[in-house]
């Protein structure tokens, strides 16, 4: 056996927090469409999203389709600037509402612990930014294309979930071998990450029933098929 064939170890630890529904207690970017958008307009434009949420639920078009159609709806030809203040303003209006207690006190232990520290959402970086900041950790999101400061209406590179969350951290972190991860998550979309992560929480911040829905057996087979 050669010194490469034992495993490494690490003293760096790197700390994952999805964002929608684990540190939220639900998702977080329609309400800010609403909140930016004002209930007339929002109704308006949420109405051309049936027949692709149709086609979704008939799998005839992929969730990260859906949400490309989504940001085009909403957001195409909008002022960059105009999108962060609204950001700005939704984070400081439903902080308190939108946030879980347990889930600001586990970060602020992460911190406090000297570990590396980041959300790792399908949600888009801009909308998200101002939570981030406010919990005084960093953030990899979904990028939304910007063209001479407006918006338009797509996305930069992959919807950050599923395989694009663990390509997009080692992108900015390097190999996650490199780490001891500690990660967690609530959905689908956080499986591969969940599967990376030597101390993974599957909805640790929900109730108890919730909690112990943990899909083993689907991590395992994530682990073994990469």
């Amino acid at each position: 056996m050669t010194m490469d064939s034992f495993p490494q170890h690490t003293d760096k630890v790197l700390s994952v927090f999805d964002f929608d529904g684990t540190l939220t207690i639900h998702d977080s970017f329609i309400p800010f469409l609403r909140f930016s958008f004002g209930r007339r307009v929002f109704s308006r434009k949420i109405a051309r999203l049936v027949l692709p949420t149709l086609r979704c639920m008939r799998k005839k078009l992929t969730r990260d389709e859906l949400k490309e159609v989504l940001i085009k709806t909403f957001l195409t030809d909008i002022d960059e600037q105009w999108v962060r203040e609204k950001a700005l303003a939704f984070c400081a209006a439903n902080w308190t509402r939108l946030m879980r207690p347990a889930g600001l006190l586990a970060v602020a232990a992460e911190v406090n612990s000297v570990a590396e520290v980041t959300i790792c959402s399908a949600s888009p970086e801009m909308v998200l930014q101002p939570f981030a900041d406010r919990l005084g950790i960093k953030l990899i999101g979904t990028q939304l294309e910007v063209v001479n400061g407006k918006l338009t209406g797509r996305i930069t590179g992959h919807n950050c979930r599923c395989g694009q969350k663990v390509k997009r951290l080692e992108a900015v972190y390097g190999p996650l071998s490199g780490y001891h991860l500690r990660a967690w998550g609530d959905t689908r979309g956080d499986f591969e990450l969940l599967a990376a992560a030597q101390d993974p929480h599957w909805r640790h911040f929900h109730t108890g029933w919730k909690k112990r829905r943990m899909p083993i057996e689907k991590l395992r087979m994530i682990q073994l098929d990469p």
